[in-house]
């Protein structure tokens, strides 16, 4: 078996594909720069490294079911003045997740809270992070469907409840205390990963919204313990290009 034969049987046996296609030209660079073997080495392994990570982020970003992509390049500052873009670069860098950190956008609707939720996910997709986007109420669904019924006689209610978290692809657990969870006490080990949350409503109406005054300030009390949290302001992006001076005339 010649020499790039068995090349090509190596590659195929270690599914290394983009270091087979890299392999030519890397070996006639290599050979008219004279790179040791050691840089040779380095940089082929680090083409099909690059691509491998490629590839995963792509099939991250398809598992976690965004509504749409979006990128922090893509995000008008010059629209959207109330937040600054140092910050939000820090941010990009991803540094919240390696500190198991959350990050709490709030702000009227359409300012921008969702882009940089997803805009900031889809890096952490791309950086080798798994993540799961969920609205509010697909979360409470899911905590609902959970949620064990009345315990039948002779019987000890379960000892685990999937609640609104994810880590790794499993959900955290809740430990319930009789029929109910003790939120307060066990709302999704909160410090082993990191959530993005959006909310076009304060923190101060959030027991309205879930109907649960307790568990709201259950949940904010998680939430913000080890936070970064940025309040966006202004006129919604969906209105930006329309003139709202401009009176339609009436027809006759």
């Amino acid at each position: 078996m010649s020499t790039k034969s068995e090349l090509a049987h190596l590659f195929r046996a270690l599914k290394a594909p983009a270091a087979a296609r890299a392999l030519p030209k890397l070996a006639e660079r290599a050979r008219s720069e004279e790179w040791s073997y050691e840089r040779f080495a380095e940089a082929l392994l680090s083409t099909e490294h690059s691509s491998r990570e490629a590839h995963g982020g792509e099939g991250r970003i398809k598992a976690a079911r965004f509504p749409q992509r979006k990128t922090l390049e893509e995000f008008d500052f010059s629209f959207q003045r109330s937040v600054k873009k140092t910050l939000i670069s820090h941010l990009g860098q991803l540094d919240f997740l390696h500190a198991k950190e959350n990050v709490i956008l709030l702000g009227p609707p359409g300012t921008g809270k969702s882009h940089l939720a997803i805009a900031l996910s889809i890096r952490a997709c791309l950086a080798g992070q798994r993540v799961l986007f969920r609205s509010a109420t697909e979360w409470v669904a899911l905590l609902a469907d959970a949620a064990p019924g009345p315990p039948r006689p002779g019987t000890r209610p379960p000892s685990t409840l999937p609640a609104a978290g994810r880590r790794r692809g499993r959900l955290h657990p809740l430990r319930p205390r009789g029929r109910q969870p003790d939120v307060h006490a066990r709302l999704a080990r909160y410090e082993r990963a990191s959530m993005i949350v959006t909310s076009n409503k304060p923190f101060s109406a959030w027991g309205e919204i879930f109907g649960d005054e307790v568990v709201a300030a259950a949940m904010i009390d998680r939430l913000v313990h080890h936070a970064e949290i940025v309040s966006l302001k202004g006129d919604s992006y969906r209105l930006k290009d329309r003139d709202l001076q401009r009176v339609t005339p009436a027809e006759n």
